[in-house]
């Protein structure tokens, strides 16, 4: 189940839809490495593919973390990798306004976990004509995500999938409940299980969130198995350096291994 998005190869692969990409634009250079090496590896496993990159970072805990290189700067900056590797690009938006900004520059618009309720959000994402992508809030059970579907379809747009990315556990963690995934798909959209994020750990006492990357596989293959349509994952050269949550991202060259794995794990679930 894949939308039919411009520029999206491998919709006939039988594979998961894969968004990966940095989790905030840092720098041309370093997003265009991602960049390469990810559209190597859609065509590599046959996976269909979507670069993700934050264009700006609004909802960080500390006043002192980094937020963006700047909202033009960065967002040429994708529009750059979707002309150069032919592959559509998604970015997080946060308020009305940059919809029709963030539109001019990607193909999909992703609302936050935080705002997935946002009325006024949603219909403005909508009315882009752009597919938009609803982060599910870590609040939310997965029944009520419909009602979030059901304003972007409201105001036109037919174009929308969910993610989910973990539910609150406690004050300081998160769990995946996977029985949401069919759940969430009775509202016959896409849902991408985002597997870096749901590792996180929210709410530290440094003000800097922390994770468990070495899960990653783990959620990965569970969502797999039971028939999530596409994988979310944030991958950096050297998450010790990454400017916004290197300790839940996957180190770049981890991922060849990864996706091999995965790719073959979904062909088994295909043919059962």
């Amino acid at each position: 189940m894949i939308l039919n998005i411009e520029k999206l190869k491998h919709t006939d692969s039988g594979q998961f839809l894969l968004m990966a990409g940095p989790c905030v634009i840092e720098s041309e250079e370093m997003v265009m490495r991602i960049a390469e090496q990810l559209a190597i590896l859609s065509d590599k496993y046959v996976i269909p593919l979507i670069f993700k990159g934050s264009y700006k970072k609004a909802n960080r805990s500390r006043i002192d973390s980094f937020t963006g290189i700047g909202d033009e700067k960065a967002l040429k900056i994708l529009r750059k990798v979707g002309e150069t590797f032919n592959i559509p690009t998604v970015t997080d938006i946060h308020t009305e306004q940059e919809a029709d900004l963030a539109a001019a520059y990607v193909d999909v618009l992703q609302i936050p976990a935080f705002l997935c309720r946002q009325t006024d959000l949603l219909i403005a994402a909508a009315q882009t004509g752009k597919v938009v992508n609803i982060k599910k809030g870590q609040f939310l059970a997965p029944e009520s995500m419909k009602f979030a579907v059901e304003k972007v379809r409201d105001a036109g747009n037919p174009n929308v999938m969910i993610t989910e990315r973990g539910t609150t556990f406690g004050y300081a963690d998160l769990v995946v409940d996977y029985r949401g995934i069919p759940e969430m798909q009775k509202n016959n959209c896409p849902v991408i299980l985002d597997i870096t994020h749901s590792l996180q750990q929210p709410n530290q006492s440094s003000g800097v969130t922390g994770g468990k990357p070495e899960l990653i596989e783990t959620i990965a293959r569970a969502g797999i198995a039971v028939g999530v349509d596409g994988l979310f994952l944030e991958t950096h050269p050297n998450p010790a350096e990454a400017k916004s949550d290197g300790a839940n991202m996957l180190k770049l060259d981890l991922l060849d291994r990864l996706l091999g794995r995965l790719t073959r794990l979904r062909m088994v679930i295909n043919e059962m």
